[in-house]
């Protein structure tokens, strides 16, 4: 009672969080908020860096007396992090709506390029997860010679359930785009690796299609 959740959106490279919110009613599920003050931040296409509008999807970057110097005693990292005019480049993709709220998307180095689009991994993993016999789910790219990566998901599946592959590639088919679909497969698991803070650490998964390449 009386006790106030907050939202906090930020990196080491940025000292402390430069935007959130409360969490109430004012905020879409999902959102990470609004921008605090003193902070300028952007959204730009991946490729050109071009600002973006409203709810179009590209790299978030931010501009504030907080951000960092530089890396010590690497200034290629810094330039690429922090380009000439002081915009720091989190990384991260995402989105603002009409209000000016947040989103978070994913990682850049986490989406999934198919025949020159790009699917985030996140966006199937949330809707793997409506699925009630979905305990747990990771999503990566897999080599494809047709399409250059397609999707493949990690499946945990609800205890006492007994979930095939058509199932789940059917789920997400009748959701997605065609090039969002599971075309890499599914494999089911026990669990699925993730860090402290619950991020999925793909490069396990990575290394479990690797290994199941190997023993072909």
């Amino acid at each position: 009672r009386g006790r106030v959740t907050e939202a906090r959106y930020g990196m080491t490279e940025t000292t402390i969080g430069f935007m959130g919110h409360s969490v109430s009613g004012e905020y879409p599920l999902g959102s990470i908020g609004s921008v605090f003050p003193s902070v300028s931040v952007k959204i730009v296409d991946i490729q050109t860096g071009e600002a973006l509008g409203p709810f179009e999807t590209g790299e978030i970057c931010c501009r504030t007396p907080m951000v960092m110097k530089g890396y010590i005693n690497n200034p290629r990292a810094t330039q690429e992090m922090i380009d000439v005019d002081g915009w720091l480049h989190t990384g991260d993709v995402g989105y603002y709506d009409s209000c000016y709220r947040f989103f978070l998307v994913d990682r850049i180095k986490d989406l999934i390029k198919c025949k020159g689009l790009q699917v985030a991994p996140l966006e199937l993993e949330t809707l793997l997860l409506s699925h009630p016999k979905i305990l747990d789910c990771g999503v990566i790219g897999v080599p494809n010679e047709r399409y250059g990566e397609v999707p493949m998901a990690f499946i945990v599946q609800t205890r006492g359930e007994n979930l095939s592959e058509q199932e789940v590639e059917k789920f997400i088919a009748d959701q997605v785009a065609p090039y969002k679909q599971l075309r890499g497969g599914v494999r089911f698991v026990s669990q699925i690796p993730r860090n402290p803070s619950g991020k999925v650490l793909r490069r396990f998964l990575r290394d479990e299609v690797k290994k199941l390449k190997s023993n072909l």
